[in-house]
Formats: structure tokens, sequence, C-alpha cells
């Protein structure tokens, strides 16, 4: 009887520690309450400065989430580490902001705010500021001790992916069809660079009065001198978060070849078309799966650790 005894209140000590693990939206309420208000004002005075950088921040949690889950890991600027992959090298930006970011939070409870947290909120808060929907994080990340370069180059799915690659990337992160669509919604706002979409330029699926005119910003050779040029992903509506990146496509104004891949006669032309026409749909496609994603492989309870600097381990 006394086993028998023993034995429940483990089982109700290991449910409980398991459910304490689980991330939750108020899991700062009490620890550090005035963080969230203080992410927000910091993203919305890097927007208000630069549009641009709304996209940038929103990257970031993208390419930390795709890598070994939402850890932070991306932000760590060691030697050979995700940073330096090709999927990352001179194209992610807003590390400073968080950085900011990280000094304030820190100035209001050490120790206490995970880096990890503070890219799923950036990210959350700066597509708010650029006019798109709103949505509830759960919190309670904490931050990886290491960063993973193989998984990098191996996890973010390159602008020439084809659809079914595409698929099969997001799928491995238990991200369907509809969270595909919606989640590339996302280039409704930034720039790329020539080198992503040079290719993309001189091939069938494409506007030609649209390709003719990105000429300009990127010829046909390669060159150091052109490769860094930028062109907006969504040229309707740059740096507005809305549903005109699905109307681009429909009009073979996608920027990237994975753009595109989203609408040229495959299995996702009735999602792109349906985004297109109701951007409700979208924002509610979105939110949803900007949540499963931040859900991916999160450190929680006692694993990894809260960085005093996002840039380096403790």
């Amino acid at each position: 009887m006394a086993s028998a005894s023993f034995f429940s209140t483990l089982v109700l000590v290991v449910l409980a520690s398991g459910a304490s693990a689980q991330l939750s939206p108020t899991f700062y309420d009490t620890s550090c309450p005035n963080a969230l208000s203080t992410i927000k004002s910091a993203v919305n005075a890097a927007v208000a400065q630069e549009a641009r950088m709304g996209a940038s921040l929103l990257r970031l949690h993208f390419h930390d989430c795709f890598v070994q889950g939402c850890d932070a890991s991306v932000l760590l600027n060691e030697t050979s580490g995700e940073q330096s992959t090709a999927p990352n090298a001179g194209s992610l930006r807003g590390f400073g902001v968080i950085d900011s970011i990280k000094a304030q939070v820190e100035a209001l409870c050490p120790q206490t705010f995970s880096c990890a947290d503070i890219l799923a909120v950036a990210a959350r808060d700066s597509v708010v500021a650029l006019g798109g929907p709103t949505w509830t994080v759960p919190l309670g990340r904490r931050d990886s001790n290491m960063s993973f370069p193989n998984q990098a180059l191996s996890d973010l799915p390159p602008p020439t992916d084809s659809l079914q690659n595409l698929m099969t990337t997001f799928g491995n992160k238990k991200l369907d069809a509809t969270d595909l669509v919606a989640l590339s919604g996302a280039h409704t706002i930034g720039q790329a660079r020539c080198t992503s979409f040079r290719a993309h330029l001189g091939e069938s699926n494409i506007n030609s009065s649209f390709a003719a005119s990105l000429r300009g910003i990127c010829p046909a050779a390669q060159s150091a001198s052109t490769d860094g040029n930028l062109a907006p992903l969504d040229t309707t509506t740059p740096n507005t978060f809305d549903n005109a990146y699905y109307n681009n496509l429909m009009s073979q104004r996608g920027l990237l070849h994975s753009d595109q891949e989203l609408f040229n006669n495959g299995s996702t032309d009735s999602i792109v078309s349906n985004f297109a026409s109701n951007p409700a749909a979208f924002s509610s496609a979105f939110t949803t799966a900007m949540v499963k994603m931040g859900n991916l492989s999160p450190l929680t309870g006692t694993n990894g650790q809260i960085r005093l600097n996002c840039w380096k381990i403790n």
C-alpha cells in the first residue's frame, strides 16, 4: 500500500514537472512583468527608423526555430557557427536591435528573460508594427549552449528550392502545406539580395516585364558589385504586412524561385488563391503557423540557460 502511494505521488510529481516545462503566455507575469512592453517599444522604435528591420527581426526568429528549435542558437556569433553558414552569412540582420532589447530587459529583471523568447516576441511585434496581425506568444524558452552550423545548412530552405523540397523541409518540422504557404507570406515585407533571385529572372514562370525591371538591379552576369543589390520581396506594398504577396504570385511576380513555386500549377495553388482573395484567412493561418513554429523543440525547465548576452554563452 505504501509503495502504491509512493508511486502515485511520483506520477503526480512527474506530471507536474512536465506541465511546468510547457510554454505559457503568462510565464513572466510575476518574474518580469514589464518585459513585453519594453520589447514592444524597442521594436516599434527600430521599425520606425527602418521599416526593413521588421522583416529582419521576423527572419531571425524563423532562422532560429528551423535549426534545432527556438533556442536563440542563431544569435551566437562564434566562429564557424550558424551565422557563418550560407543561408545566414551576409543576410541575417537585426542583431544590434536584439542586443539592445536584451540589455533593457536585463536591467528590469537580471538573467530571467531568455534571448529565445525575445526573438519570438520581437517577431510578433515587428509584424504588428508593419500593420499585420497580432497573436499570443507562448513563453518560457531557454537559450542553447551551442550553435548548430550543420543543421543550418541542411534545415533552412534555400531560395532555389522546389515545391516538393519545401514541403519536405516544412514537413520535417511538423508544418503542413498551409503552414508553408502562410509562413512564406512573411515575404510580404523585406528585401532580398540579387544573389537570391538572379537565376529566377531567367526562368519561364516569371512575368517578363517584372523580370526586365529587375535586370537593372540584378544583371545576369554575376558580379561582386551587384550581388548584394536589394529588391523588395513584395513590390506592391513592400513595407506593409498584408496579403499582396499572394496576388503577386498569381501574376508571376514572385521575386524568389521558391516564392513562385507556391503558385506554379502545383498542389499549393489553391491555398495561394485563397490567401490572395481573403486577407482574414491569411492572417488566421499565419498567426497559427507562427505559434506552431515557435513551439519547435524549445528548451525548457532546467535545459539550456538564460544568457546574459545573446551573442555568447554564459
